[in-house]
C-alpha cells in the first residue's frame, strides 16, 4: 500500500472486532474502561507480523464512522517512550486498559460522538507492525449503541444505471429504534420503533446523497452513502488547442476547461465547490470521440475565485480487485488541497492556504481563473557555463529552522559569499507527508506546499538570477506515489481502502518495476501518455518558474528491459533507456538551448558517454552525476588504500566535454565529517578524529574537488564540516540501523552559530576563494591530469587557448597523511609561482622541487595573477567609452577589443567576454544588480582600457 500511516479517510469501514483483538466489555461507552487484547501468534504475515517482541504498543486514534483516527491519536512511533506501550500476558496476548474519554483527553462532545478506535500495533523500534487481515488498520466500535447498515456500504457509492432501484437495509443494537432516510437534503422515508430497517428507492434518474439517521432516546447515528447514474455516451469533439488538465481562458475568466485522458473508463463526473460536490448530470464529461479524453467547459466562475475539483472516475466493470469508482484529483494539478498534511502547514510559511473542503476525502485540485503573472525582474538571465558550475546541493527542510524557502531567501548572501553559481533544490514537487526528501513525488506539477506558495519560490528564483546564481529541480520522474491520479485511476485495491498498485490495465505504471532500485510505483517510459506527462512536467517548470535545469533522479529506472531482481541487466548498456532519456533532453532544450540536463544514473561509461557526449558541438550535452564520496573519505580519515580520485574529471569517464558533476558529498551519503570523527587515522600527536584537525583536512578537500575543470557539487553545509551522520534522527541521536536517514535534521550550524566558529569558517572561506579562482579564470575551463592513488595526490590545470600574460597553469599538491611531507609540485616550467590563495597576488615562490606541507593542508599554484581588478590602482581611459551610460540591460564600446571584463567595486570580476569584439557587438549585463562596475577591455596587441559604468 502507498499510504501514510494515519494520514487517510475510508471509503468503508467494517464494523465488527478482528480475530486477533478483543475488547472487555464487548459493548463499551467512551466514558467506561475497556481492555483492549491482541493476539500476535494469530497475525497475518503479510502486514510484518510482529515476531518476538520485547514490548508491544497500541498506536491507535478515535473518531466517528467517517474517520476513525479524526478526534484524536495518541502514540509516537519509532519511539520507545511508554505511550500506548501494552502488558504481555505470557501467552501470545497482550493487553492495555483504558478509559478512551480520558485516555484520547476528549471533550464531552467527541466522547459522546465517538463511534470508533483505529489501531496498529507494532514493536518498540517501529519497524515491524501488525494490521489486519489485507494489511487494513484495525477498528473497534465505541459505544453500546451501535447501527450496522447491511447495504450498501457506509460512505460508499453505488453506480446505477438510469431507471435502476436502489435497496436500503440497517439493523441496531439494543432494542427498537427510529429510522429516517434523506435523500439530497429531503425525507424520503420514515420507520419507527424498528430494530431492523429496510427501504427500496425506485426509479433512479439522477445522482443521489443519502442519510439513514437512527435514534434511541438519546443516541443518534447517522450513516451516509451514494448513488451515481451512468449519464450515458456524450460523445461531442473537443475543442482543438486543448491540453490534459486545467484550460484557462485568456479572454473570459467565467470560463475553463477540463481534460482528463482516463482510456477504459465508462464515464466521469467533475465534482467540485461550483456545484457544491455533488454533481448533476450537467457535470458528466463529454468524451471526444476521436481521442477518447474526457472534457468539460466549466462556466459562471469567478474571477480570482478559488475552486476546488476532483473527478469522480468510474469503470462499471472494473478487472478483479480493482474499485468501480475513484475520486481523484487532476493528475496535472498545479496545486493541490490535501487532508492529509495540509493541516501541519504555518500560516507563516502559506499565509490565506485554502480550506480543504469540508467532507470530502484525498486530494482536490485548485482552480483560479483570471490570475495575473508573476512579475519577473530577470527575464533575460544567463546561465553560467556548464564547465563552471559550482552547484550547491539544498534540502530546504533542513536548511534552517523554518524549513521554507523563505529561509533561502533570507540567506542568499549565506551563497553569495561562497561563490557558488547554482543551486540544486531536492524535490519540492508535492510529495506524500511534510517532512521528506521529496523523492515520494505524487503530483510533478505541483509544488509543496510546506516549502511556501508558488510566487515565494518564484521570488527565490528571481532573486537568484539576480545575484548571478541559477537554480536546478531535482525532479524524480522515474516512479510516483500512490496518492498519484494515475497509479489510482488504474489501481489493485484489493481491501477497499482507496490505495493500491498500479493494476495491468494502468497505461502509465508497470505491475512490477523494469530495473532493480524501484521506489514508489514505477512509470513505463516506452508508453506515449508517460511522455507527455514527463514533457508537460519538464514544460511546466521552465516556462511558469524560469528554471534553469533539472537533475533527474534514478535515470537508471527509465529502462523496460530487466526486472526488479535483476540488477545486472540494470546496470548494463539499454538502448532503450538511452533513447527516451536523449528525447527527454531534446525536449527541454527546445523550449530552451541553454537547459542544464543533470542525470543521476551512476553507471557504466559507455552509456553515460551516450549521453555526455550528445550535441556537445553545439554546447549541449547532459551532465551526469559523479560520485566519488568513498575515495575522498579515504583522503580525509588519512588511508591511501582505495583513495584514487582519478575519476573525478570527466575525461576518465570518456566524456568529450566537460560534463561531469563531481562530488565528495551528497544528500545519499554518509557525511564525511562524521566519518572522520568516528574513524580517522592518528600520528602521535595529530588525530584525524579531533573537530578541529579535521575540518582542516576539509579545507584540503575542497583545493582537490572544486579544482578540477567541469561542473562541480557541494551537499549542503559541507562548506562548515557538518558532522551530523546521514542516520541522525529528529533528536539529534544517531539510529544503529537506517531508520533515521530521510529524519529531519537538527541545525547546529544556525543554533551554534557555526558563522562565528572560526575553525568552521576556515572551510567556508577557503572554498569560497577556490569557488572564485573556478568561476572567474579561463585555465580551469582548461586540459588537467590528476595524479593520485597515496595520500599527497597532486593535480595540474592548463589552458593552452590563454595568452602568455594570463594565468594558464595551475598546479594544486596537497598532503592527507598524519605527518609533515615533502610534495614534489612538479611544476611545468622555470620562474616564479604564485599563491593563489593570496588575493592580493604577494605571496609566491620560485619553482622548486620540494615544498613540505604539514599534515591535512594543500597549495595551489599559478603562473600568474589571476585577473581581479585593483580597484586602488584604476587608471580610467580618455579614449574608450561605452554606450548608453547609464544602461538597464546592455551597451556597446566605441573600439575593438578582444575581452571584456566588468568588475562590480570591490574589484572582482562579475562577467566576463572574451571574442573579436568590434563597435557593433552588444554586451548583456541585465542579471547584474543596479550599481556602479568597471569595464575593462584587451585588444589583440594587449593594450588595455578601463571606463565606469552606471547599471540602472
Amino acid at each position: 500500500m502507498k499510504k501514510t500511516l494515519l494520514a487517510f479517510l475510508l471509503l468503508i469501514v467494517t464494523s465488527f472486532n478482528y480475530a486477533q483483538v478483543t475488547t472487555s466489555p464487548t459493548a463499551f461507552n467512551a466514558s467506561e474502561t475497556v481492555t483492549i487484547t491482541v493476539d500476535i501468534l494469530s497475525s497475518d504475515t503479510n502486514c510484518n507480523t510482529l515476531s518476538s517482541p520485547s514490548k508491544v504498543y497500541m498506536h491507535s486514534g478515535i473518531g466517528d464512522s467517517s474517520d476513525p483516527w479524526g478526534y484524536k491519536v495518541i502514540g509516537n512511533w519509532g519511539t520507545d517512550d511508554g505511550v500506548g506501550e501494552m502488558t504481555n500476558n505470557n501467552d501470545g496476548t497482550w493487553s492495555i486498559t483504558i478509559t478512551p474519554k480520558t485516555y484520547y483527553g476528549l471533550t464531552d462532545a467527541q466522547a459522546s460522538s465517538a463511534t470508533k478506535i483505529g489501531m496498529v500495533f507494532r514493536n518498540a523500534s517501529g519497524n515491524q507492525e501488525l494490521k489486519a487481515t489485507g494489511c487494513s488498520d484495525i477498528f473497534i466500535n465505541v459505544g453500546t449503541f451501535q447501527v450496522t447498515l447491511n447495504s450498501p456500504e457506509e460512505n460508499s457509492t453505488t453506480i446505477l444505471t438510469t431507471g435502476e432501484n436502489l435497496t436500503v437495509s440497517a439493523s441496531n443494537t439494543a432494542g427498537d429504534a427510529n429510522y429516517t432516510l434523506t435523500v439530497n437534503g429531503s425525507v424520503l422515508d420514515t420507520k419507527i420503533g424498528t430494530s431492523t430497517y429496510t427501504y427500496t428507492q425506485t426509479n433512479i434518474t439522477s445522482n443521489q446523497d443519502y442519510e439513514l439517521t437512527v435514534t434511541q432516546g438519546s443516541n443518534t447515528t447517522t450513516k451516509t452513502f451514494s448513488v451515481l447514474v451512468n449519464p450515458g455516451t456524450l460523445s461531442q469533439t473537443m475543442p482543438d488547442g486543448l491540453e490534459n488538465g486545467i484550460n484557462y481562458d485568456s479572454s473570459d475568466a467565467t470560463k475553463a476547461t477540463l481534460v482528463l485522458d482516463a482510456p477504459l473508463k465508462d464515464f466521469v463526473y467533475v465534482a467540485g465547490s461550483f456545484n457544491n460536490w455533488s454533481p448533476t448530470s450537467d457535470y458528466a464529461m463529454k468524451q471526444d470521440p476521436t481521442s477518447g479524453k474526457f472534457w468539460l467547459e466549466l462556466n459562471g466562475l469567478t474571477s480570482q475565485n478559488i475552486e476546488t475539483y476532483q473527478y469522480w472516475v468510474v469503470d462499471e466493470s472494473p478487472i478483479a480487485n480493482s474499485p468501480a469508482m475513484v475520486k481523484t484529483a487532476d493528475p496535472f494539478s498545479t496545486l493541490v488541497l490535501s487532508p492529509f498534511d495540509d493541516p501541519e502547514i504555518s500560516s507563516d510559511t502559506y499565509p490565506n492556504l485554502p480550506d480543504y473542503p469540508t467532507g470530502q476525502e484525498r486530494e482536490v485540485t485548485v482552480l483560479q481563473t483570471g490570475m495575473s503573472a508573476y512579475n519577473w525582474q530577470v527575464t533575460n538571465f544567463e546561465k553560467p557555463k556548464k564547465e563552471d558550475l559550482v552547484i550547491y546541493e539544498v534540502l530546504i527542510r533542513d536548511f534552517d529552522e523554518d524549513r521554507n524557502i523563505q529561509d533561502l531567501i533570507d540567506r542568499i548572501d549565506y551563497f553569495k559569499n561562497l561563490n557558488i553559481n547554482a543551486i540544486q533544490l531536492m524535490p519540492i514537487m508535492e510529495f506524500e507527508g511534510n517532512e521528506s526528501w521529496g523523492y515520494n513525488t505524487s503530483f510533478h506539477m505541483a509544488l509543496d506546499k510546506f516549502y511556501g506558495t508558488e510566487n515565494k519560490v518564484k521570488e527565490f528564483i528571481d532573486l537568484c538570477h539576480e545575484n548571478g546564481i541559477a537554480v536546478i529541480l531535482d525532479v524524480a520522474l522515474n516512479h510516483a506515489y500512490g496518492r498519484n491520479p494515475m497509479v489510482r485511476m488504474w489501481m489493485e485495491d484489493p481491501d477497499g481502502d482507496g490505495w493500491g498498485d498500479p493494476s495491468s490495465e494502468n497505461p502509465y505504471f508497470n505491475e512490477e518495476a523494469t530495473h532493480s532500485y524501484s521506489v514508489g510505483s514505477d512509470f513505463n517510459h516506452q508508453q506515449a501518455r508517460t511522455q507527455y506527462y514527463v514533457e508537460r512536467v519538464v514544460e511546466h517548470w521552465i516556462t511558469d518558474f524560469n528554471i534553469d535545469g533539472f537533475r533527474w533522479d534514478l535515470t537508471k529506472g527509465f529502462t523496460q528491459n530487466c526486472t526488479s531482481g535483476d540488477e545486472s541487466c540494470t546496470n548494463s548498456y539499454q538502448q532503450d533507456r538511452v533513447d527516451i532519456l536523449k528525447q527527454y533532453a531534446d525536449y527541454s532544450w527546445d523550449l530552451d538551448e541553454t537547459q542544464y540536463v543533470i542525470f543521476e544514473h551512476l553507471g557504466q561509461d559507455n552509456e553515460e558517454q551516450e549521453w555526455a557526449n550528445y550535441k556537445i558541438d553545439e554546447g549541449k550535452g547532459v551532465m551526469m552525476w559523479g560520485k566519488m564520496t568513498d575515495p575522498y573519505n579515504q583522503l580525509t580519515m588519512g588511508y591511501a588504500s582505495d583513495s584514487n580520485i582519478e575519476r573525478m574529471g570527466s575525461d576518465a569517464h570518456g566524456f568529450t566535454g566537460k560534463r561531469l558533476v563531481g562530488y565528495a558529498e551528497s544528500h545519499d551519503e554518509e557525511r564525511l565529517m562524521y566519518k572522520n570523527l568516528q574513524y580517522g587515522a592518528s600520528s602521535g600527536t595529530y588525530n584525524v578524529k579531533d573537530l578541529n584537525t579535521s575540518l582542516q583536512r576539509m579545507e584540503a578537500l575542497g583545493a582537490i574537488t572544486l579544482t578540477i575543470p567541469g561542473p562541480k557539487m557541494i551537499w549542503h553545509f559541507s562548506d562548515l564540516g557538518m558532522d551530523n551522520s546521514i542516520y541522525t534522527c529528529t533528536d539529534g541521536s544517531v539510529s544503529s540501523d537506517d531508520s533515521c536517514k530521510l529524519s529531519t535534521k537538527p541545525q547546529p550550524q544556525w543554533s551554534e552559530n557555526w558563522l562565528g566558529n572560526e575553525n568552521r569558517t576556515a572551510v567556508y572561506n577557503t572554498w569560497s576563494r577556490l569557488n572564485e579562482l573556478k568561476i572567474n579564470e579561463a585555465v580551469f575551463e582548461g586540459d588537467y591530469t590528476i595524479t593520485s592513488g597515496d595520500l599527497t595526490p597532486r593535480i595540474r590545470i592548463w589552458n593552452s587557448d590563454l595568452a602568455a600574460s594570463d594565468l594558464n597553469e595551475v598546479i594544486i599538491i596537497s598532503n592527507f597523511d598524519t605527518t609533515i611531507q615533502t610534495v614534489n609540485p612538479d611544476f611545468p616550467s622555470n620562474g616564479t609561482w604564485y599563491d593563489l590563495m593570496d588575493e592580493t597576488g604577494n605571496t609566491s615562490i620560485s619553482a622548486t622541487n620540494a615544498i613540505t606541507l604539514d599534515p591535512g593542508t594543500f597549495k595551489i599554484y599559478g603562473n600568474n595573477v589571476p585577473q581581479n581588478l585593483s580597484v586602488d590602482d584604476i587608471v580610467l581611459s580618455d579614449t574608450f567609452t561605452i554606450y548608453p551610460n547609464p544602461t538597464r540591460d546592455s551597451f556597446k564600446i566605441n573600439i575593438s577589443a578582444t575581452e571584456l571584463n566588468i568588475f562590480d567595486i570591490t574589484g572582482k570580476r562579475v562577467k566576463q567576454f572574451k571574442g573579436n569584439y568590434s563597435t557593433s557587438d552588444t554586451f548583456n549585463m541585465s542579471q547584474l544588480k543596479p550599481g556602479l562596475y568597471l569595464v575593462k577591455i584587451i585588444n589583440s596587441e594587449g593594450q588595455q582600457n578601463t571606463s565606469k559604468l552606471v547599471k540602472i
